[in-house]
């Protein structure tokens, strides 16, 4: 997983809510409060108030989805290890944590390696599929992933949180958040 920042990512500085564009000072001041702190990719995603709200849309839609929670993270943790971004691997790690999940499938997502859990596998391997196909994907593949207990809704709303994680990591690696302190013990 590469994990290199942005070589000059001083055009996107850590906004706080005072110096963050008009538009993006009510999503930051959620966030802070939220979270107790301010995430430097957040800070630095309110450069364009739009990329921002953009995404915390598409999350929060995506949340909402009827795919179960670790489904979510192994999409989420998928995407932060395919498209290199560290922020989001240590975040989702967290993430992971916190839900208890198994030791052993975080350490197989942050390896981008097959998950001990047949279900999360079938989930990491469609999303796999559905990016390297551009969502082409055939039919048996498609059956692989709904034998799973997974139906046509849920790999729709794969393309949904393919969105919502292209965009953050994307972001994140162009404006080089850095993984702050207390997702440090994740990184």
């Amino acid at each position: 997983m590469p994990t290199t920042a942005c070589p000059d990512h001083t055009a996107f500085p850590d906004h706080t809510v005072e110096s963050a564009p008009a538009a993006a000072r009510p999503a930051l001041a959620a966030i802070e409060g939220k979270q107790g702190f301010l995430p430097s990719a957040a800070a630095r995603m309110a450069t364009s108030p739009e990329v921002l709200g953009g995404f915390l849309k598409m999350n929060a839609l995506f949340e909402s989805t009827t795919l179960d929670r670790l489904s979510r993270e192994v999409l989420a943790m998928t995407m932060a290890t395919r498209n290199g971004c560290h922020v989001c691997v240590a975040m989702h790690t967290g993430i992971l944590t916190a839900l208890e999940a198994d030791p052993a499938l975080i350490t197989a997502l942050r390896a981008g390696t097959p998950l001990p859990d047949e279900r999360l596998e079938a989930v990491r391997r469609f999303v796999l599929a559905v990016l390297a196909t551009n969502g082409a994907v055939d039919r048996e593949t498609l059956d692989a992933f709904t034998a799973h207990g997974h139906t046509p809704r849920n790999a729709l709303e794969v393309t949904l949180g393919i969105a919502a994680y292209t965009l953050s990591t994307l972001a994140n690696r162009l404006t080089g958040a850095p993984v702050d302190g207390p997702l440090a013990r994740f990184a």
